[in-house]
C-alpha cells in the first residue's frame, strides 16, 4: 500500500503530505507575507485548483499557512540534530550565526520566516502569532540546555544565568533579521555577529 493510499484511508488528502506543494507555498508566504498573498498566488505556487486546495485545507489559507510554519520545524530538527552530536556544540551554535553573513542578498531581504510572522501577526492574529512563537521559545529553550550543559562542562566560561543567555541568542536571531535588510553585505554583518557572539565565551 502507498502514501496516497494510507492517506486516502485515514481521510487525509495526500496533498497535505506533500512536502514539495508545500514549500511552493511556504515560499510565496516568505517572500509576501500572509496578509498580501491571495487564494490565487496559492494555487499559482501549488499548481493546484481551488477544489483540491480546500479538500485537502478545509480551513482555507489559514490552515495552510500554519502548516507552512509547522514545517520549517524540519529546519529547526536538523540543526539540533547536529549540535547535539557535535564535540563542540556551542562552536556549531557560533558558526550557525556567522554563517547568517555569508548568505546572498535574496536571503538578507527574505529574513526569517518565523520572526517575519511573529512581526507581522502581532495584534492580527493570536493563533498564528502563537504557533511561530512557540517555534522561537523551542529553539531558546535548546540553546539554553546546551549552554548550561557547556557551562558545567567547562567549555563555556561565561557562568552568566543559562535562561539569560539562551534568550540573548535567540535575540540575536530576532534582531539580525532585521539588521540584514538594512545591511544585506558580509562585511558589514560579519563584524558586527562577532562582536554579539562575544559574549558566548
Amino acid at each position: 500500500m502507498n502514501n496516497t493510499e494510507i492517506n486516502n484511508m485515514r481521510g487525509r488528502p495526500a496533498i497535505y503530505d506533500n512536502q514539495d506543494i508545500l514549500e511552493k507555498a511556504q515560499q510565496v508566504f516568505w517572500t509576501q507575507g500572509y496578509t498580501a498573498t491571495s487564494l490565487e498566488d496559492i494555487l499559482q505556487a501549488m499548481g493546484i485548483g481551488s477544489g483540491s486546495f480546500y479538500n485537502a485545507f478545509k480551513g482555507g489559507k489559514k490552515e495552510l499557512f500554519i502548516e507552512t510554519i509547522r514545517q520549517r520545524r524540519t529546519a529547526f530538527d536538523d540543526f539540533q540534530k547536529s549540535v547535539s552530536t557535535s564535540e563542540k556544540p556551542i562552536d556549531l551554535i557560533k558558526d550557525f550565526f556567522r554563517s547568517i553573513a555569508s548568505a546572498d542578498i535574496r536571503i538578507h531581504k527574505q529574513g526569517c520566516f518565523i520572526v517575519n510572522t511573529v512581526v507581522e501577526m502581532a495584534g492580527l492574529d493570536a493563533e498564528i502569532e502563537s504557533e511561530a512563537i512557540n517555534i522561537l521559545k523551542d529553539v531558546e529553550s535548546f540553546y539554553t540546555s546546551t549552554i548550561k550543559a557547556a557551562q558545567e562542562d567547562g567549555t563555556l566560561k561565561n557562568q552568566t544565568d543559562p535562561i539569560l543567555l539562551g534568550r540573548y541568542l535567540i535575540n540575536l536571531w530576532n534582531g539580525i533579521n532585521v539588521t540584514r535588510r538594512m545591511y544585506a553585505d558580509s562585511q558589514e554583518l560579519g563584524p558586527l555577529i562577532e562582536m554579539q557572539l562575544a559574549v558566548i565565551n
